[in-house]
């Protein structure tokens, strides 16, 4: 992250952030380059903090329930180049360079990949690496 990483031995910035009641917020990642949404994911406090100490995308796995360091298991790490939040403070924006380009545990770029055509969902982005290659028989991140 740059300069204007938050200062996190004062998380006085962490208050201004609006939790559900669950302690949970979305987070959408952003290609820093491109402006194209690769993901939707989760973040809690403590998730939130550290991805804003260091500079990668961290998660929170509701499925698993745990921390989820974006990349972990794939090797397809987002570094993030900024942080923000929405006016009502109930979304974070976190804009990413996504390495290995593929976001999506299918293999895809981007988890947004089927769009809505009279009626129907059509797949518009293709596979970029088989998940079993990626993952295995494990859960994909």
């Amino acid at each position: 992250m740059q300069d204007s990483s938050p200062n996190l031995d004062n998380p006085e910035w962490l208050d201004e952030v609006t939790f559900d009641a669950d302690g949970l917020i979305p987070a959408i990642a952003q290609d820093a380059a491109t402006g194209d949404i690769l993901m939707m994911a989760w973040m809690n406090r403590e998730s939130l903090a550290l991805t804003a100490s260091e500079g990668k995308a961290v998660y929170w796995s509701r499925s698993r329930g745990k921390l989820w360091r974006k990349g972990e298991s794939s090797g397809h790490e987002q570094r993030v180049s900024e942080i923000r939040f929405d006016c009502d403070a109930d979304v974070i924006l976190l804009k990413v360079e996504q390495r290995g380009g593929i976001a999506c545990h299918t293999g895809r770029r981007s988890c947004f990949y089927r769009k809505l055509e009279h009626g129907r969902w059509v797949t518009v982005d293709p596979v970029l690496r088989d998940p079993e290659s990626i993952y295995g028989s494990k859960q994909g991140d």
